[in-house]
This record gives C-alpha cells, sequence and structure tokens, in this order.
C-alpha cells in the first residue's frame, strides 16, 4: 500500500443527489464511445466526491448501462469520506483516499470527472493540476474539470484529453430560465475570472444571450424551442459547436475550446 501524501486540499465537501447528472447524462451520450472502446474494463473516476459518496454511486448506476464492467473509483482526500462511501462498496465500486496524483493501482482512467474541485483553487493552479489529472488517463481518456450550482440545474464543464482542453460545455435547465449567460457564474475555474471584455469567454456568452433574446417569439412554443433557436442562430454567426438538436434540447451546449480558451493560459501574465 502506498505511503505517499494525497496531492491537494480538502474541499468543501457540499454535494447532493442527483447534482452531477447533466454532466453525467453527457458522458453516457456523446462520449460513451470511450467507454466502448476502452480493450480493458474502464475505470471512470469521481475525484474529490466530497462529504457524501452519493455521486459515485450514481455515477456507477448511468455509466453501467454503458458498459457493465466498468469500475467507478471514488477519490477523496479527507480520510472520514473515504471510510463514509466504504459501506456502499461492491464489485465495481470502491472509494480509496486520494487526489491530484489518481491513486489506481497501475490502471489507467478513462474517464475522471472532477466537479467544483478546482473551484476552490486559485486560476494559476489549474494546468498543473490539469496535468496531473492528463497523466492519469488511458490513451482515450478524458478529464472533465466542472462546476454546478448546489441542485444542478447550472452545469459547465471543461473537457480535455491527455493533449489538452478540448471544448466548454454549458447545460442548463430551461425551465424558467432568464438569461443563459446567468450560467457564467459557475464557470470553471481556468474561465470564471476570464468573464470580461476582451475575453472570448466573454464575447461567447455575449453573443449566447443576445441569440437568447432575439429568440424570444419562440417562447410561445416553450424554452426547449427558443434553446433550440438559440444555438442555432450561434452556428450560423460561426461559433464552432460540436453538438446538435438533440442535446440541444436538454438546454446542453457545447463549443470547441479554441472558442473560448483564455488569451494567456490560466497563470500566465496577462
Amino acid at each position: 500500500m502506498s505511503t505517499q501524501r494525497p496531492v491537494g486540499a480538502i474541499t468543501r465537501g457540499t454535494t447532493n443527489p442527483n447534482r452531477l447528472r447533466r454532466c453525467d447524462r453527457w458522458l453516457a451520450g456523446p462520449q460513451a464511445w470511450r467507454l466502448r472502446r476502452s480493450p480493458e474494463p474502464p475505470v471512470v473516476v469521481d475525484l474529490g466526491y466530497g462529504a457524501s459518496p452519493i455521486t459515485a454511486v450514481e455515477l456507477y448506476d448511468r455509466l453501467s448501462a454503458v458498459r457493465t464492467d466498468l469500475d467507478v473509483v471514488g477519490v477523496e482526500i479527507d480520510p472520514a469520506r473515504v471510510d463514509a462511501g466504504k459501506p456502499l462498496e461492491h464489485e465495481h465500486l470502491s472509494f480509496r483516499l486520494g487526489g491530484f496524483e489518481v491513486p489506481l493501482g497501475g490502471r489507467d482512467a478513462t474517464v475522471v470527472r472532477a466537479f467544483n474541485v478546482l473551484r476552490q483553487y486559485d486560476e494559476d493552479q489549474v494546468t498543473s493540476a490539469w496535468g496531473r489529472l492528463q497523466d492519469r488517463l488511458a490513451p482515450d481518456g478524458l478529464l472533465v474539470d466542472g462546476t454546478c450550482d448546489e441542485v444542478g440545474r447550472l452545469a459547465t464543464w471543461v473537457a480535455l484529453d491527455r493533449a489538452g482542453p478540448l471544448s466548454l460545455t454549458l447545460s442548463m435547465r430551461l425551465a424558467a430560465l432568464d438569461d443563459p449567460a446567468t450560467v457564467a457564474e459557475r464557470l470553471p475555474k481556468a474561465l470564471i475570472h476570464r468573464n470580461v471584455p476582451g475575453e472570448p469567454v466573454h464575447a461567447y456568452l455575449q453573443a449566447l444571450s443576445r441569440a437568447w433574446a432575439r429568440s424570444s417569439p419562440h417562447a410561445s412554443y416553450g424554452a426547449r424551442q427558443r434553446f433550440l433557436a438559440t444555438a442555432g442562430a450561434l452556428r450560423e454567426a460561426g461559433w464552432p459547436l460540436e453538438d446538435g438538436p438533440s442535446r440541444w434540447r436538454l438546454g446542453e451546449i457545447t463549443v470547441a475550446w479554441s472558442a473560448v480558451a483564455p488569451q494567456s493560459s490560466p497563470g500566465a501574465a496577462t
């Protein structure tokens, strides 16, 4: 057994059932090919799952529908939180002590989901944390660095493979949504301080807000139709969206990272 000290800091631990359902739905949908392609039983990591192990349990329940032999590993830096998960362990679900080093006993991760983890770190710590986690990925592996509100109605995440960032996804509960740009308060740490004039992510959110306003005539047919029109307008305007109507109907929209990446990397001089 390794005596290496876990890398990272203890998070606040706030969690709720169903809080990460939007990201799980995306992993089981557009990203399911990563699980299916894995030549070995895939390992999916719930990093920093918090005071309750429920998100790891839900992650297994949702992704095992894609690949029945996958293993979900909840990794926490707080020993008490690991102990809380132990009674729920079974053949394909386990909990262990660790941090950004992601201890998997020599295995590589097909997915590392780190939600509401890097939010508490400084922006200049993001790149090094990403690098540590990317080093733990399998060849087709994916790192998801995300943030959401307390009940999971607003969520955003950056997806990265071993080479670097791929995309930014915004996912919102459309009912009673006033302006999709309100999701800005839940941007991942790499972007939240970049939502200022002159930065690409600010331009993207402003374009999203304008398109939503211009699509108001569709509101009489429901928020879903309005959001479909909004996303379609963004695509027509040249934003490199990576998904389509089947995802937009869910209040989800994914754009290429190249369109929203900071003018300089996190931590670099601006």
